[in-house]
């Protein structure tokens, strides 16, 4: 067992660094007062290192911790998205005036990036009912502190609010959904419940509300509609910088454990060796309720987004409808689908990313963040404006931008595996974002055009930052190839053919 414990530690590097700087964190804001910025280069030095040390995982295939945690090239694909956002969100809070007017400790605010980090990365190869159920709680938490970080201002306590309320019911119904699947088949082991799933004698009935109950737990870490109500209040509400990390890392991290638990728990090898196409055990078809779930995510995003005056707000509801588009690699369900999921979130990390970080600036300027604020806004600062537009056309799906080839492999895969009504779906959903963002370019391009503009000025470091974002928006759009290729390479280890 010593031995076991001792081994599984050494594969353990990432989380494990993690933790020391979290631990770090907190005792240098002790020791040292008042110095946020010492604090996030510690923080930013201790998320290169985890990143470094998963990059050493890369071709590692092993489960760790008496089968609770998995390693392997699907989980490193996702702890590198996850790494990147904490690094850029970290960039971001040194730079917003919105959490450093003096007022703050930002100390703690560090220690609790780092931990819902790490919990995320805890996310990514749960293989245990129990581990995804503690990883999901340690980012939740840590995240329900961080959206009511603005305390002093009535919606950001709102926001905070509503989000532990659903957040206590979502994950009540995932214990009570991973309770049931414990009763029905004996074990927590997610490779287990599909060997006894197999072997048959499950009843169908209690399998399906236990899995109805999971997808609600999960359709909550991605804001899913029906269970994304919580998504416009808490991203408007939060302070930018952690909007940015919910909507990019956070939705990472549920994706990359709702997959694994239908991929690995539900895999049924014969029969999709038979048909030809991933084929799911228990005698039920969960094709057709993703796919539902799907259209209704992008639907609703995409419509409800037309409506909305507040960008943050906008871009909430655009992040739901993207985790629609995301959904639909669910439901082809094979690895096709699911390297798709991969590349779009390569590709939305900067796009999204990078729409959030321009919203930030602007707003610590001119401190507004709705949109007729924006009005003449090509004018007053014609870079962040052309970068901007660049990002929300990328988020449209629009060539030569990362967008396009994200949406673009999503559909191929649609289309191959035959659900061709919800590649049109998907198409018309893109239509309409594109229709809501146009309302932005319309505003900073052609409003206020014949008036005297007062130049808005930037710091280099933020046209730095800034840069990091758009050049990867553009490169990915053209030059693709070595990406298609990692998250290809990434998602065979999961052992679906």
């Amino acid at each position: 067992m010593l031995q076991q414990i001792l081994d599984s530690v050494k594969i353990f590097q990432p989380e494990i660094t993690l933790v020391i700087v979290l631990c770090a964190a907190i005792l240098i804001d002790l020791i040292v007062k008042n110095k946020p910025q010492f604090i996030a280069s510690i923080v930013m030095a201790g998320l290169f290192v985890a990143g470094y040390f998963v990059i050493q995982q890369s071709g590692v295939a092993v489960s760790i911790f008496s089968n609770m945690f998995v390693v392997d090239s699907f989980s490193v694909f996702f702890k590198v998205i996850i790494l990147l956002t904490a690094i850029f969100v970290v960039m971001f809070s040194m730079q917003s005036k919105e959490l450093n007017n003096g007022k703050r400790k930002l100390g703690e605010y560090y220690a609790f990036v780092i931990s819902m980090t790490l919990g995320m990365l805890l996310m990514t190869g749960a293989s245990n009912l129990l581990m995804m159920y503690l990883s999901i709680e340690l980012t939740s938490l840590s995240s329900y502190i961080l959206a009511g970080y603005k305390k002093e201002t009535p919606d950001s306590s709102e926001a905070s609010l509503k989000y532990i309320i659903y957040g206590a019911v979502s994950s009540g119904m995932l214990l009570y959904g991973i309770s049931i699947l414990y009763g029905l088949t004996g074990s927590l082991n997610i490779y287990d419940v599909n060997q006894v799933i197999q072997q048959g004698g499950v009843s169908l009935l209690a399998l399906i509300a236990a899995n109805l109950l999971m997808i609600v737990g999960f359709g909550f870490k991605i804001s899913a509609v029906p269970f994304h109500f919580w998504t416009p209040d808490v991203y408007e509400g939060a302070p930018i910088t952690i909007t940015a990390f919910l909507s990019v890392a956070s939705k990472a991290a549920g994706f990359a454990l709702m997959i694994r638990y239908f991929f690995v728990g539900y895999y049924d090898p014969l029969a999709s060796a038979i048909n030809g196409y991933f084929t799911t055990i228990g005698g039920f078809d969960w094709h057709i309720i993703i796919a539902i779930l799907s259209v209704a995510t992008m639907t609703i995003g995409n419509f409800t987004a037309v409506w909305q005056n507040n960008l943050k707000r906008l871009l909430a509801y655009s992040s739901i409808a993207h985790a629609g588009y995301m959904m639909m690699g669910v439901v082809v369900l094979n690895n096709e689908g699911i390297s798709a999921i991969m590349i779009y979130f390569a590709t939305y990390l900067f796009m999204n990313l990078g729409a959030f970080y321009i919203v930030m600036l602007i707003a610590d300027k001119i401190g507004s963040e709705d949109i007729d604020s924006y009005k003449g806004l090509g004018y007053k600062a014609p870079f962040m404006a052309v970068v901007f537009a660049i990002f929300l056309i990328s988020l449209t799906g629009l060539p030569p931008t990362a967008g396009f080839i994200g949406k673009l492999y999503l559909f191929a895969a649609l289309i191959n595996s035959g659900w061709i009504w919800l590649a049109i779906v998907g198409v018309l959903n893109s239509v309409v974002s594109l229709y809501y963002y146009v309302r932005i370019f319309r505003n900073m391009f052609l409003r206020d055009i014949d008036i005297e503009h007062e130049p808005i000025k930037f710091s280099p470091s933020h046209f730095i930052v800034a840069l990091l974002l758009v050049i990867p928006t553009l490169v990915l759009g053209l030059y693709f190839g070595p990406l298609v290729d990692f998250a290809q390479a990434s998602v065979g280890i999961l052992g679906i053919k």
